[in-house]
């Protein structure tokens, strides 16, 4: 959420930015009318106090010389009984500012490129180079169902589609991916591994901005008189870790990573990625996240990318980044890179990590505040997250990077120790 202040002095900003965003910014005319109307409101209450006060002071005077008051008397209580209801007023005023400032998106940094969709995104980088094969490489999901390590039709008769069954190696593979990102991460990197719930409450939704905009998106579970939500990914939980509390400015940076599983409805993806295990409703991932200094956030965003990035030149995967355009940041997010991965099974890039940096967009929404040195009230902190990787995806690229011609998967050095074998290959149950 913006700054409500912010907003006020900035509008024609503000407007601008929306614009950018690929957005009608029609909202924020009501903003100004309700903020005319607010100040409208305040301004008739202080003039309202000061004839009170005034009357008040004239009452005691009276008073003092024996002299009838009734009169102002009942002038002073209609100004009082007037003043509430101002008041009142101008507090609904104030909820409908917020309530509009709930469906602003963040302001995109200026360094964002500025564009319309995707097609706009700027590439900042690659790494690698695809593999190069013999004969046609195949897509994991046919790889997987040939080597008897992919099932999705039994995760069909589970529970429906857009699930996935992992046997034997395929299912260690998982395992090994998570273990060997978290190790890197907390090894390496520098970031305390956390294991949070995976069910959380509409206040921490809220707080990442999940909440209300993209209810839809979400698998909502009732519970008792509230609900409760499966994590979209662990940006939620780990990031509200800290709601409503003011951290010690020397521990800035705070780096945590954490594995879990992840739930997304994918509404509006009808007949998407509909082969595979691209886009599924569940799936696992390793989350990076950072609580940052304002003035050093864009430092640990990029940061925070090149540790997402290391796992894919450990396993040697060609990979590329893209800075994403105004049209295609998320809403929370001021500055985004994509991280694709090459799929020679599919010949295209997909994207395996989203690195953003949220400014104190997410921290004013969860209340995320630190001491400031030297200033006399506390301030928001900046948040940074990002896939270190999404597990699912990253398996795909192994499998269809490093297949084989009579069909096997060979598995890079790095994640041997994980696996504890050094290839995959048929095996039917």
């Amino acid at each position: 959420m913006l700054d409500l202040a912010f907003v006020r002095e900035n509008l024609p900003l503000v407007e601008e930015k929306l614009r950018q965003r690929g957005m009608d910014p029609a909202a924020l005319k009501d903003f100004h009318q309700v903020d005319a109307q607010r100040r409208q409101v305040i301004t008739e209450v202080e003039t309202l106090k000061a004839r009170r006060n005034r009357a008040s002071e004239e009452v005691a005077k009276l008073k003092k010389g024996g002299q009838d008051a009734s009169g102002l008397i009942a002038e002073t209580k209609s100004l009082r009984e007037r003043i509430q209801e101002l008041e009142k007023s101008a507090e609904q005023y104030e909820n409908q500012l917020r309530q509009l400032l709930i469906g602003i998106p963040n302001m995109p940094h200026e360094s964002v490129p500025v564009g319309r969709s995707a097609e706009d995104n700027v590439e900042v980088r690659r790494w690698g180079s695809p593999p190069q094969f013999d004969f046609t490489p195949k897509p994991h999901w046919e790889l997987g169902e040939h080597l008897g390590v992919l099932d999705l039709e039994r995760a069909v008769k589970l529970t429906g589609a857009r699930f996935a069954v992992y046997w034997d190696l395929g299912a260690r593979l998982e395992r090994a991916l998570a273990n060997f990102m978290l190790d890197l991460h907390t090894r390496e990197h520098g970031y305390t591994e956390v294991l949070p719930p995976f069910l959380v409450n509409s206040e921490s939704m809220y707080g990442t901005g999940q909440l209300p905009k993209f209810a839809a998106e979400q698998f909502r579970v009732p519970h008792g008189d509230k609900d409760l939500w499966l994590i979209p990914t662990a940006e939620v939980p780990v990031t509200n870790l800290y709601r409503d509390e003011v951290l010690d400015s020397l521990r800035l940076p705070i780096s945590l990573t954490a594995y879990t599983p992840c739930f997304r409805s994918e509404a509006g993806s009808y007949g998407k990625d509909v082969r595979g295990i691209i886009r599924q409703h569940q799936f696992q991932k390793v989350e990076l996240v950072k609580f940052s200094r304002p003035e050093s956030s864009y430092q640990e965003l990029e940061k925070l990318t090149q540790n997402a990035e290391t796992v894919l030149q450990k396993l040697g995967i060609h990979y590329r980044v893209v800075a994403l355009c105004t049209g295609d940041i998320g809403a929370s997010s001021a500055k985004t890179y994509d991280i694709e991965v090459w799929l020679p099974g599919q010949q295209l890039f997909r994207e395996i990590s989203s690195c953003s940096n949220f400014e104190a967009f997410q921290a004013r929404r969860a209340n995320i505040r630190y001491k400031s040195e030297g200033k006399g009230k506390n301030e928001f902190v900046h948040t940074v997250n990002g896939s270190g990787l999404a597990i699912g995806r990253t398996w795909v690229a192994l499998v269809e990077n490093y297949q084989q011609a009579d069909g096997s998967v060979v598995i890079p050095e790095a994640l041997r120790p994980f696996m504890g074998a050094d290839r995959i290959t048929l095996k039917k149950f």
